[in-house]
């Protein structure tokens, strides 16, 4: 019997080709135009306990905002009841860094290419505001035909308005500018050609031009720009990298300089998006103002009793229930097969002190049908009666007692 694919909206899942800490990416394709997609799955769950929505909202926006050919294009934003789906360019040739690794090191005509559409992606992304701050091969794929892509814009800063320097040490070291790991404010667009710059130098050497073994003396030699090109670097290779790798952010080349270096030149033919293109910002709001709704769909009770007592009541229920429990800093997590006996089950439990001797439970579920979660929270709070304070007076439902739709 075939197995019946999961669909997630107009696009049809297939096999796991990438899982991360927070996220796993999928291979997928559009019922309707037959296009395959990379599918990035997200908890709502993991999103919300790693305290993650601003940043998964700002690396989606900006996706959307710096559309050009060498940018991994972001096609759409969609969520079920407790996941997010970020649909994607699928991008088949694998990591640049992968191809360094497999020829050691490029040729400097080849390199010079990839160092040319790596500039366009990075004027464009600048042109808007954006900058990467997290610019290293392992970001950087390649297409069916060779060309580069550039990805993961979970580091990426769009400046405050009215503020001109960013102050987030970020990034992976070997790459990082001298002037991001001061810890003092710096310029976006030129932390980002110094990255552009030690990219450039590990695609034509095949290593990196900073490299020690303990972080003080790979910072210092980075402060100080402590390096050397090898011998098969053409004297106007090195000049260039020399003007990109310079520790000075003020002297240091800015993009319309690199774009006239005469080496720089050489068969570059410019890479621009398409002008007419209309970017629209809708299904992001629309997602992340269900999750902000899904923070409120949790089932609450208030306790007088102890904590610890709390706790053991809960335990005992879940137990009684045939679920397994895990307790560790007063929160708790109650785990099952389904009804169906196929998917898991899963609540998560914690324990809050809203006032002297008063406590809040809050329950959520962070797996399985809820239907189900509603018959076990209902057969729970049959067993836990005894430990639940329910008011005599009249008080608002918010700060005391609130049975919500999960």
């Amino acid at each position: 019997m075939k197995a019946v694919k999961r669909k997630v909206g107009k696009y049809e899942l297939g096999r796991t080709i990438g899982e991360g800490t927070f996220a796993k990416v999928k291979i997928a394709q559009n019922i309707e135009t037959n296009e395959s997609v990379a599918i990035k799955v997200m908890a709502k769950s993991t999103i919300l306990r790693h305290k993650m929505v601003d940043q998964i909202k700002r690396e989606i926006s900006i996706m959307k905002i710096v559309r050009h050919p060498c940018i991994v294009r972001l096609h759409e934003v969609l969520a079920s009841q407790t996941k997010i789906y970020i649909v994607l360019e699928l991008v088949s040739g694998g990591e640049l860094f992968d191809r360094i690794v497999d020829q050691r090191r490029l040729s400097e005509s080849e390199s010079r290419r990839y160092f040319q559409q790596l500039i366009d992606a990075v004027s464009h992304c600048h042109g808007k505001g954006v900058y990467h701050r997290d610019l290293k091969p392992e970001n950087l794929l390649l297409d069916s035909e060779a060309n580069l892509k550039v990805l993961d814009f979970g580091l990426s800063a769009l400046p405050k308005q009215g503020v001109e320097l960013l102050h987030t040490t970020c990034g992976t070291p070997n790459y990082v500018a001298p002037e991001v790991l001061s810890g003092r404010g710096y310029d976006g667009a030129a932390a980002d050609l110094w990255s552009c710059g030690i990219i450039l130098y590990v695609l034509m050497a095949g290593y990196l031009p900073f490299d020690e073994t303990d972080l003080p003396s790979l910072y210092s030699k980075i402060n100080t720009a402590q390096f050397s090109c090898p011998y098969w670097f053409s004297p106007a290779a090195t000049s260039l990298i020399h003007k990109i790798l310079d520790p000075n952010p003020v002297t240091r080349i800015k993009i319309e300089g690199i774009k006239r270096d005469p080496w720089f030149q050489k068969n570059y033919v410019p890479i621009t998006p398409r002008a007419d293109e209309v970017v629209n910002l809708d299904d992001i709001s629309a997602v992340f103002d269900d999750i902000q709704d899904y923070v409120k769909r949790q089932t609450r009770f208030v306790s007088r009793e102890p904590a610890k007592v709390i706790i053991s009541a809960i335990e005992a229920a879940a137990e009684s229930l045939g679920l397994k429990v895990h307790t560790r800093n007063y929160k708790t997590r109650l785990e099952g097969l389904s009804a169906n006996r196929v998917s898991q089950f899963a609540v998560v439990l914690e324990v809050f002190e809203v006032a002297p001797s008063l406590f809040m439970v809050d329950v959520r579920k962070v797996a399985g049908d809820t239907l189900e979660y509603h018959k076990f929270y209902k057969h729970l709070c049959e067993r836990i009666e005894h430990i639940i304070w329910r008011p005599k007076v009249s008080m608002p439902s918010s700060t005391l007692f609130q049975t919500m739709t999960c």
